[in-house]
């Protein structure tokens, strides 16, 4: 567990937030009041958007703690438009953060999707944030969503009051997938998975103490299926991330050996090819498969480092096209 004498989430988020807003038209982004009072920014669904959108979307969905920087160093040669993501406290900034782990739904519209950002440290309606040991406290928050709509007032009520605040203090940026800010938010969390993974690979969350991560910016697509194959691709085939933890070297190494999308049976196909023999149900898919291609685990305590993994340029080349 982790100590909960740690900084707001929310508080650090709002300051990027409030940057987006400030500078709406010069990043192509549209910010507008809904119907409960809250405050939508569109940075990709009617709304254009921009590589630099996307940049900042991904910086609040890590809870402001941690940073998301546009390279042309991705380590492919034909994609070097990449993201390189570090994090000082990867555990709350990627899974206390950045995680789309709150399922939000509304029987009444049918609206579904997958919040991510400071607002579910607001919540807490996760499980996980029991094990966490994290609280976060502020009477405003963000939520990011993924996708070409705001949602219905019904949600943001409902929203805002597991939140405990105002809808007026809620904030909801949103971007579809094929957007230029929803493909870079999405390449910015090749961190995050491979926390989420060490954390379903049971590698005490205590021990990881710092982490970056680099990955392609697939080029969008209109359509939302290969659109969303491209974007995974970039990570499951040519991301690459750095741990360093605390703890025995056995302990890293297993880390190490576990965490590549190489270690998944699913593996070795583009991802919308692996959608579609599936039928579209995303929960047959493997979970082991959505982890980074290339791992680096170092142990501060000893100083011994471990890799594994392998970058498929091939499949993320033929995925891109």
């Amino acid at each position: 567990m982790l100590t909960s004498a740690m900084p707001s989430v929310s508080k650090r988020a709002a300051k990027i937030v409030e940057n987006i807003a400030a500078n709406a038209d010069a990043l192509r982004v549209h910010v507008s009041t809904g119907p409960a009072g809250e405050r939508l920014i569109d940075l990709g669904g009617a709304a254009p958007g921009c590589l630099e959108a996307g940049r900042l979307l991904g910086e609040v969905c890590m809870g402001g703690m941690g940073t998301v920087q546009i390279t042309t160093a991705s380590g492919l040669s034909n994609w070097p438009l990449g993201v390189v993501v570090h994090a000082t406290n990867p555990v709350i900034s990627c899974l206390g953060s950045q995680y789309a782990g709150w399922t939000i739904t509304d029987d009444a519209s049918g609206f579904f999707a997958l919040g991510s950002g400071p607002a579910r440290a607001l919540s807490r309606v996760e499980e996980l944030y029991k094990e966490l040991g994290y609280v976060d406290h502020s009477d405003h928050t963000a939520l990011v969503i993924e996708g070409d709509k705001a949602p219905p007032a019904a949600v943001i009520t409902k929203v805002a009051e597991a939140c405990g605040i105002k809808p007026s203090g809620l904030t909801v940026l949103f971007a579809p997938t094929w957007s230029l800010a929803g493909t870079v938010q999405i390449a910015a969390r090749v961190l995050e998975v491979a926390i989420h993974k060490a954390h379903a690979l049971h590698f005490p969350l205590e021990n990881i103490l710092d982490g970056t991560g680099t990955a392609p910016i697939a080029p969008p697509f209109p359509d939302f299926v290969k659109a969303m194959g491209r974007t995974n691709d970039a990570i499951i085939y040519g991301g690459r991330i750095h741990l360093f933890v605390k703890g025995s070297d056995d302990e890293a190494k297993k880390l190490a050996d576990g965490l590549p999308s190489s270690s998944s049976s699913a593996y070795g196909k583009p991802f919308a090819e692996i959608f579609s023999e599936v039928n579209g149900d995303f929960y047959k898919i493997d979970p082991m498969l959505f982890s980074p291609a290339v791992v680096t685990v170092s142990n501060v305590e000893t100083g011994t480092s471990f890799h594994a993994g392998k970058i498929a340029a091939d499949i993320v080349d033929a995925s891109f096209r």
